[in-house]
Parts: structure tokens; C-alpha cells; sequence
């Protein structure tokens, strides 16, 4: 408005300077000259010199608008421009500050008041028409001021500040689409824009596949995708807690390594080590003892041969991991308040038979009946949050659901006041919302840029901020069912663990066959005949239980420690 005033008189005050110096041209001093008063008609009046040159001159300002005009002010080279008839304004002290220029205010193309930036959005002279869905439910998104063609919500402050910063004015009405009472089809919305119902669609507009073969999107101001919203309930630690951290596989083959690893270390060191020797069952204590004390840390009984060295090396490595998992795990339980589903993701809901929520109106339903796989049968059409909670907390035995599948920007403002519930396994498809256009529109790429542009800014943030709730829950440290450990998350130790015993064994059993074959040729040479089945079975067997001779390894030692 201000760039507008300073043309209207920068434009006039020339015309006053021609008007002038064609008068001074003309004019002829003489003390016969007389000023006349000459009615202008409308009951204003002018003042002329004879030669009929404008003394005080004055022009009415009007505003064009189509075939029409209507008048906005007034400007004289006494007063400028003015809201007030010149003739009025004579008898006062002159005020030529910017603060007294006014005019009323100009109606512009489109029939609006706001100043033009450039050219206007070419649309043969008609306002877009922008379909706005008539939401029941979420209106922090879009809604519809009652009895009002006006709109407000987060998504309509995106759609009107990415309007503003184009370099170009595009007039626009807002055409709502449904009634209020129930949300509407959004595809069906989206689809009036082929049939040139409408020229653009705002709102929480979801880029799906099949919306976008007929229409194209802006880029995408918000993130969405699908998401499980399920029931929970508070987890308590039993008697049997202490079970919890692992899985019931991982503790099985953790028990049987441990088991594994003493008979291992046993044969190892059997001919060598005199705690490894005794009774049978003297034998099979020691065993299940040194096994299970190497999770402490505290066996007693000391490796003597260098394969034995090595896979306890390996094996106290595993144990010390398998410690601090499993201690990390059970604090986790004890001190972090856990929440428990039987809902995991996805895959769980589509093995099952309970049946499903969804919002009415969103592409939910179509994508979990064609792309999931989940018969239309099962699949319940829900219409507010409190809907969502109802059927929720009853449960598909009472005739709810077991849980509901709606896009996450819903979901987050769901559960900013409705505690007992919780989101569960990731987003599918990730897909985000924007604004539809018929395809080639020139718009698409114009506000595509302007909502990147608002992004990097900060504006687009801070309008989501003035539209969140607030979030009413605790935010008290709680998880769904803190995650068991299970054996994938060891194979790969466990696997360095067995192959390392693997190759200690086949050594050890090498140096055992290397030694019996001596012991049977010795034996067949001293006899002079060949040794039969059943010895040869005896000298084996004493072989693997005869007790090693250390003599001359210990007298080595005896000579090295002086």
C-alpha cells in the first residue's frame, strides 16, 4: 500500500509541475488580472487566472474494478493525498508527512484487498477452487469455522504460507467437501480434480500410489505412514524374572556350551592333570563344577596343557559377554517400568483372526485389504479418537478390536492424551502428506519449493508447534516389553567358541592316534604276530586314561625356576 501512495503522488505532483509551466508560459502580469471562482460542478469549486491555469489543482483518485470504479481519495498539491475533499482541507495548516497520506483501501484483480506481488496466477480470470476435506474428527489438521467459508488448521496455515512467499498473487477460494458428521473419502476427494471439480485439493492429503497416477503432489510437508496403535498394560516382574533377559533357546545352548566346554577340558587334560583324575564320578562332579565356575570366575582346577590354556581363553571371553548382557538385561527389568503387547507389527495382526481398526476415510483400508492381505471382513471403521479407545480397551472378545491402523501424525495426537495405549513395530508404507494439483500444474513445483523453503527456515516446525496438543501422559521411563536377547544376537561368539573346541579336540585325538599306532607297532614287532581287534581296543582306551608321565617336564622346571 505504501509503494502504492508513493506512485500516486510521485505521478500527480508531475502532472502539477506541466500544468504550471504551461500556466507560467502564458501568464501575463498585470495589475489587471483577476483570479475567478469557477463552480467544477458536484458543488467543489476551482481557481483559475484568466488565461484559465489551475491555481490550487486537484484530482479525484479512483479505483477500476472490471466495467465499474468507485472512488478512493483525493490529492491537491496543498494537502497530497487525502481521504477528505481538498476544499476542506484549504483553511488548515498544510501537512505533507507520510503519517496524513491515506487513501482508502485499493481492490485489486481477484477482488482482494492485498497489494499484487507480480503477475497473477493466470486462470482466465477466475479464483482457483481448492477442495478442503470437512473433518468430524483431528480438526487441529483442517477444519471449517461453523456457519463460515473460512479454514483453519495446521495444514491450511502450511498451505497458506507457501502461498505468500510465491513470487506471484494466486486468488483462491476454499470449497469445503463433505458434511461434517463423518470423515470424507479422501480418495474421492482427490479424484474430483480429473474431473475438474476442483483445482487443487488441501489438506491432511496422503501421497499414495493410487492417488498419484491421476493427480501429482507437492513435496511433502509432513511425515506420515501407517502405524499399529495397540492396548498395553503394565508388565509386572514375577518370581521368575530373573529369566527374563534371555530368550529360552539362548539359555538352552548357553547351558549345553557350558557342558560342552567341561567335557571338552576334561579330555584335554585327563593325562596330564591330576584334578581331572579319579573315580568315574569324582570325574563327572569335576566336570559339571569347573564348567559352571567359570561363570564366576572362580575354578579352582588350573589348565595344564597348552590346548586346554587356549579354549579357556576363549570360552572366559564368552562368559564374560554372556555376564554383562545378562546384567545389563535383568537391571533393565527391575528399573525401567515395562509394558507388554501381543501385538508386535504387522505380521502379527495378519496371522491373527481379531478383528481391526481403522479410520473411516483413510487409504488405511484399501492398503491393508489389497497390499497386506487382510480380508475386508476384518477390518472396523472407526470415526473419532474416542471411538479408537473404546474399541480398543474392549478388546475383540467384547465386540472391539485388537488394535487400529491409522497414519502417524493421527496417532501421535491421539496419544498426547490417551495413556494406555502405545505405537508398536514400524511405519509401512513411509510416506508423507501434501497438496494436489492436476498434473502439469504449474504450482506443484512452485509450492514445492516454497514448503522446502519454509522447512529450512523454521517456519514449518513452528507452525506444527502451534497446532501440537500438548502431551497430557507422565513421561515416567516406560517401554514396551524390554527386547529378550536371543541366540542370533550370540551365534557368531558361540560359533568362534565351538570351532576353537572343535580344533582342540581334532589335535588333541590326532597326538592319541599318533600314539596308539606306535603302541600297536611296538606291540606287534615284540610279539611277532598282529595284534587282534579287542587289544587294540585295550591299548587305546589305556592310552586316553593312562596317566602321562611329567618327570621330565617338571625337572625342566625345577632347573629353569633356579
Amino acid at each position: 500500500m505504501v509503494e502504492c501512495l508513493e506512485f500516486v503522488t510521485n505521478f500527480l505532483e508531475s502532472m502539477t509541475m506541466v500544468v504550471d509551466w504551461s500556466c507560467r508560459r502564458h501568464m501575463v502580469v498585470d495589475d489587471r488580472d483577476r483570479v475567478n471562482v469557477v463552480d467544477s460542478g458536484g458543488g467543489g469549486k476551482k481557481y483559475e487566472l484568466p488565461d484559465r491555469c489551475i491555481i490550487s489543482p486537484a484530482y479525484d483518485i479512483i479505483n477500476i474494478v472490471g466495467t465499474g470504479f468507485h472512488q478512493i481519495g483525493y490529492w491537491s498539491n496543498y494537502s497530497g493525498l487525502s481521504t477528505v475533499p481538498p476544499e476542506t482541507l484549504y483553511s488548515r495548516p498544510p501537512n505533507r508527512s507520510s503519517a496524513n497520506q491515506r487513501l482508502y483501501d485499493v481492490i485489486w484483480p481477484g477482488n482482494t484487498v492485498r497489494n499484487p506481488r507480480g503477475w497473477v496466477f493466470p486462470n482466465n480470470g477466475r479464483q482457483l477452487r481448492i477442495g478442503v476435506p470437512n473433518r468430524f474428527s483431528y480438526k487441529e489438521f483442517v477444519s471449517q469455522v461453523p456457519n463460515t467459508n473460512i479454514f483453519k488448521g495446521f495444514c491450511i496455515d502450511v498451505f497458506i504460507a507457501a502461498i505468500n512467499i510465491l513470487p506471484y498473487a494466486v486468488p483462491f477460494q476454499f470449497i469445503p467437501y463433505g458434511d461434517g458428521h463423518e470423515n470424507p473419502n479422501y480418495t474421492e476427494i482427490v479424484n474430483l480434480i480429473t474431473t475438474g471439480f476442483f483445482d487443487g485439493v488441501v489438506g491432511d492429503i496422503a501421497i499414495v500410489t493410487d492417488r498419484k497416477r491421476n493427480v501429482e503432489f507437492t513435496q511433502p510437508y509432513a511425515a506420515s505412514g501407517l502405524v499399529i496403535l495397540v492396548p498395553v498394560r503394565e508388565l509386572n516382574t514375577g518370581a521368575w524374572a530373573f529369566l527374563g533377559p534371555f530368550s529360552p533357546a539362548l539359555w538352552g545352548v548357553t547351558a549345553a556350551l557350558f557342558l560342552i566346554l567341561g567335557i571338552v577340558v576334561w579330555v584335554l587334560e585327563h593325562r596330564i592333570n591330576d584334578e581331572f583324575r579319579g573315580p568315574p564320578k569324582k570325574q563327572l562332579i569335576t566336570v559339571l563344577w569347573f564348567s559352571l565356575s567359570t561363570l564366576f570366575l572362580s575354578h579352582k582346577e588350573k589348565p595344564m596343557s597348552t590346548l586346554g590354556r587356549i579354549v579357556l581363553i576363549i570360552w572366559l571371553f564368552v562368559v564374560l559377554i554372556i555376564n554383562s548382557s545378562y546384567t545389563a538385561g535383568l537391571t533393565s527389568i527391575f528399573t525401567v517400568k515395562q509394558l507388554y503387547s501381543p501385538i508386535k507389527g504387522i505380521e502379527r495382526l495378519k496371522d491373527g483372526d481379531d478383528p481391526i481398526g481403522y479410520q473411516v476415510g483413510s487409504f488405511a483400508e484399501h492398503y491393508l485389504t489389497n497390499e497386506i492381505g487382510i480380508p475386508k471382513s476384518r477390518l472396523k471403521a472407526l470415526g473419532s479418537p474416542e471411538e479408537y479407545a473404546t474399541a480398543l480397551l474392549k478388546g475383540p472378545k467384547k465386540g472391539g478390536v485388537t488394535a487400529v491402523v491409522d497414519e502417524r501424525p493421527y496417532v501421535e495426537l491421539f496419544l498426547s492424551s490417551h495413556c494406555k495405549f502405545r505405537i508398536v513395530g514400524q511405519a509401512f508404507p513411509k510416506s508423507g502428506w501434501g497438496f494436489a494439483f492436476p498434473r502439469d500444474s504449474p504450482l506443484t513445483i512452485d509450492l514445492s519449493t516454497a514448503i522446502l523453503t519454509l522447512s529450512e527456515n523454521g517456519d514449518l516446525q513452528r507452525l506444527h508447534d502451534k497446532w501440537a496438543t500438548k502431551n497430557l501422559c507422565t513421561t515416567d521411563d516406560t517401554k514396551i516389553e524390554s527386547k529378550r536377547l536371543h541366540l542370533r544376537s550370540f551365534w557368531g561368539l558361540f560359533l568362534i567358541c565351538g570351532i576353537v573346541c572343535f580344533l582342540a579336540f581334532v589335535i588333541y585325538l590326532w597326538q592319541i592316534i599318533h600314539k596308539y599306532r606306535e603302541s600297536v607297532a611296538v606291540e606287534s614287532a615284540s610279539n611277532g604276530q598282529v595284534t587282534s581287534h579287542s587289544r587294540r581296543l585295550q591299548t587305546l582306551i589305556s592310552l586316553i586314561d593312562e596317566k602321562k608321565d611329567q618327570s621330565r617336564r617338571n625337572r625342566k622346571r625345577r632347573k629353569l625356576d633356579r
